[in-house]
């Protein structure tokens, strides 16, 4: 199984939730101290906190150093782990096309327009079993194109706009779902005619994911991407 962690989804947000109280409470200890004039603990507060932060720093990159890049073939499922079940992401079909839609409303691209239909499953199999039956609802998605350079693309909103319009662009990345539920989204980039090796990058957009120990969002991890 691939997946957007190289840490279990629970244990990270654990430690990230456990840091960030420790080191809340360090800072209003420190705080407390200044006020009091307590010198001594002043300094001990302080130290802790540099030394829980270093610590938590370190593991951060020690899960990032042993993270392995990826890119999947079409139809392969990137799994994102959410706390007690995972989404899985797939390229159903990538298709380049100059121009979109038809007269008057018809678009031409500067480059290449490369239209990408995704599949969003909820992986019924992943649920822990005390989770019930109940819509899960995602995180938001952030999608990019990235050539051999590692240059990113971001999704044309022309296109987009266009395809909402002509009730073409499926369903949106958040649209909750129930275990086993499915459902197909269609993304347009407007890309160079002579990218190299384009690939695309699906993840997570939350800012906060960049400090989870074990995300591929965080520092210098290496990311799972897919080939178009």
């Amino acid at each position: 199984m691939y997946t957007n962690v190289n840490l279990v989804a629970p244990i990270g947000a654990l430690l990230f939730l456990g840091t960030a109280f420790l080191i809340a409470c360090l800072l209003l200890l420190l705080i407390f101290c200044v006020i009091t004039k307590r010198f001594s603990l002043t300094k001990f507060s302080a130290l802790a906190i540099v030394v829980v932060a270093a610590l938590y720093l370190s593991l951060l990159m020690l899960f990032s150093w042993t993270s392995v890049e990826k890119v999947l073939a079409r139809g392969e499922e990137k799994h994102f782990c959410e706390i007690d079940c995972h989404l899985a992401y797939s390229v159903l079909d990538s298709q380049p096309t100059k121009t979109l839609g038809t007269a008057p409303n018809q678009l031409t691209a500067a480059g290449l327009f490369r239209v990408i239909t995704i599949k969003t499953r909820f992986d019924e199999k992943t649920i822990s079993s005390t989770r019930g039956n109940a819509l899960l609802y995602p995180n938001s998605r952030v999608l990019v194109v990235v050539d051999d350079n590692g240059k990113q693309f971001f999704p044309s909103i022309d296109a987009e706009r266009l395809l909402q319009g002509s009730n073409q662009a499926g369903m949106p990345f958040t649209t909750p779902l129930r275990p086993g539920e499915n459902y197909q989204t269609t993304i347009v980039f407007d890309l160079p005619a002579d990218i190299q090796s384009p690939t695309l990058l699906i993840h997570e957009g939350e800012p906060q994911t960049r400090f989870v120990i074990g995300h591929e969002n965080s520092l210098l991890h290496k990311q799972t991407r897919f080939q178009i």
